[in-house]
């Protein structure tokens, strides 16, 4: 009728894995497909962004290491006011949204502003990329368990959050997201409350996709061979006995 609002649209939190297509889950595709607007991450890689239909609405909003093109504040206005234009609106992420992609915040606010919002998982890099190159994150011999850190926080707020007196005491395998600019400071961390020098350390640099690399060392050298290496983000820091494993699992083709 006359006068009536319009009817608001519905915001997707899309995880689109850590960068093969073919990780990208068959919700996902759907979702995508079926978006009106789709505001996109760097970090979802070149193949699947060039995937994104041409009907839609794309905005990229950076997000890649600390290049930040929109900050969070605008992404999640531009999420509301899309949606209430009646959109389906898509937020699509690197990973997935709720590890470290502060899809949370995001679903938050989406909620707050009476917007319907629902999540589609992706498949975490914390686990796909170690695995893609033949580390398993969890082994009976090796690994019992596993921790996720994110080595991208501010100093001040890292220190408040992440105990790492207590991470350097764990025995079990240790994943590092987001962790190159900050390497030599948390690797210090690590070393200064008990680690030993001597534990395996694996770097992988755009995992999954075409152009992966890994570089390993271990706790005492890894941040002189990263450097010596060039070691761009993005990058997974995979810390523990089961990089011994790399190079007798064979890694998966690319």
């Amino acid at each position: 009728m006359k006068g009536e609002g319009k009817k608001a649209g519905k915001v997707y939190l899309v995880g689109s894995g850590p960068g093969d297509p073919e990780l990208l889950t068959i919700k996902a595709r759907r979702i995508i497909d079926g978006a009106d607007v789709i505001l996109y991450d760097q970090l979802c890689g070149k193949e699947i962004i060039n995937s994104l239909p041409e009907r839609a609405e794309l905005i990229s909003v950076g997000k890649f290491a600390s290049k930040h093109t929109v900050p969070q504040k605008d992404i999640n206005r531009l999420l509301i006011e899309k949606a209430r234009d009646g959109k389906v609106v898509v937020r699509l992420k690197g990973g997935d949204p709720y590890l470290f992609g502060r899809g949370g915040e995001e679903a938050e606010e989406v909620a707050a502003a009476g917007i319907p919002v629902e999540v589609v998982p992706g498949i975490t890099s914390a686990i796909a990329v170690p695995a893609y190159v033949g580390i398993p994150v969890t082994h009976r011999d090796y690994a019992s368990s596993v921790t996720f850190v994110t080595g991208h926080e501010g100093a001040h707020k890292e220190e408040e959050i992440l105990e790492w007196d207590v991470l350097s005491q764990l025995s079990g395998t240790l994943v590092i997201l987001m962790g190159v600019g900050g390497l030599s400071r948390n690797i210090d961390r690590l070393l200064s409350h008990g680690k030993d020098p001597s534990t395996p350390v694996a770097i992988i640099e755009n995992g999954t996709r075409k152009d992966q690399r890994v570089v390993t060392g271990t706790l005492g050298d890894i941040v002189e061979v990263a450097h010596r290496e060039g070691v761009k983000p993005p990058a997974i820091i995979v810390i523990g006995d089961v990089v011994r494993l790399y190079g007798i699992i064979p890694p998966n083709p690319i």
